[in-house]
């Protein structure tokens, strides 16, 4: 089978320049890469792979170029370039594939001056235990947060006074360092310098060789009405600094509510368990409730029974994305007295006599729990 036009493969024309060829080639080779191609269409991304390589080898070459131009396939040798085993690229590709598989590879980081290596700075994440009240209505808060500053004995550079900082040998200034394996070659952080490119003979005893100083400083936070647990607020370019004049990374602080002795929240709502003596459930009467914003009344009726919930509309808390607040549920927990007198003995058995003597007309619910209980048993 005739071998495709190079400069078809590449898909541009014969007046093309390196850059040009260059771009094609590795536009092409990001998309037919065999590690970004798996399955069914594997082995035609890596037909399509192999061919782009040739057809660049070919003809990013000057001399192997001008053959071509005027001999066509002919012109040049079929074994130049490909390398049984992928072995006997010239420079100019390995300088391509290198920048690919830097892409590929190395998106966490970009170029800066100098070719070394930027990288954003890492977030922080900051705990904050808040009331119900406060989460509720919001508040202005203060934290002391980590925070770098430049060492004044350096004045940021790391070195000792009278001293200074010397080229990597190991990546030339570069931050990265090439490896490679037959045609593979990947970009990675100079394990020397650690990406920063300059290597440092007799670092500052101020701030080890950072030329930067940890300190603490206050940062204003505001809490917005509403806020619940595990909510998060971020404050932009407080986290820790970027490398070779990256951007800082960001801070997150997290909410934790503490426990409250009467309420409990659920979303918007919240409920609290409201005690109330047998006499007042039994007979009905108002009752003082507490919510966030003051008290309230409930008026219980007549034979009120344990564990009924009433709801007061509005009595909850006005969430974040909420258009209005949510609702409070008390739940009704009978109180049962406790150390009783004689005297208070005697009327509390009186007054179950004369309870029996009504019959189940008193005592609906256990009337009924008897019946099932009997139904059961059957």
């Amino acid at each position: 089978m005739a071998k495709r036009d190079y400069y078809e493969i590449l898909g541009v024309p014969k007046n093309a320049s390196e850059d040009d060829i260059k771009k094609a080639y590795r536009k092409l080779a990001m998309k037919h890469h065999p590690d970004r191609n798996q399955g069914d269409d594997a082995k035609k991304s890596e037909e399509k792979f192999k061919e782009a390589k040739e057809a660049y080898e070919m003809l990013s070459d000057a001399q192997k170029r001008a053959a071509y131009d005027q001999h066509g396939h002919a012109g040049v040798d079929p074994n130049a370039g490909m390398g049984r085993g992928g072995e006997g690229f010239g420079g100019g590709f390995a300088e391509a594939f290198g920048d690919i598989f830097g892409d590929i590879f190395n998106g966490g980081g970009r170029r800066g001056g100098g070719g070394q290596q930027v990288y954003r700075g890492s977030d922080l994440s900051y705990a904050m235990e808040i009331s119900l009240e406060e989460a509720a209505n919001g508040k202005d808060a203060q934290i002391r947060i980590p925070s770098w500053d430049t060492c004044e004995v350096c004045k940021g550079s790391g070195a000792k006074p009278g001293t200074s900082a010397k080229t990597c040998s190991t990546c030339n200034g570069a931050g990265t360092v090439h490896m490679r394996q037959g045609f593979f070659s990947i970009q990675q952080t100079c394990p020397h310098c650690h990406g920063s490119g300059k290597i440092i003979p007799e670092p500052c005893t101020s701030c080890n060789g950072a030329g930067k100083i940890k300190k603490q400083k206050t940062l204003e936070v505001k809490i917005p009405a509403g806020i619940n647990e595990g909510m998060r607020i971020r404050s932009a370019g407080n986290g820790e600094p970027g490398t070779n004049g990256g951007p800082p990374g960001d801070l997150y602080i997290e909410i934790r509510i503490k426990e409250h002795d009467i309420f409990e929240r659920d979303g918007d709502d919240l409920h609290c368990t409201v005690p109330v003596s047998f006499t007042t459930v039994a007979l009905g009467g108002v009752i003082e409730v507490p919510t966030l914003g003051g008290k309230a009344e409930i008026d219980l009726p007549e034979g009120t029974q344990h564990g009924k919930t009433f709801r007061l509309r509005g009595k909850g808390i006005k969430g974040l994305r909420s258009s209005y607040p949510g609702d409070l549920y008390c739940h009704v927990s009978v109180e049962t007295p406790v150390k009783l007198t004689e005297h208070q003995r005697k009327l509390l058995k009186e007054f179950d006599e004369s309870l029996r003597k009504g019959g189940d007309k008193h005592s609906p619910n256990a009337k009924s729990w008897t019946d099932r209980v009997k139904d059961l048993f059957k």
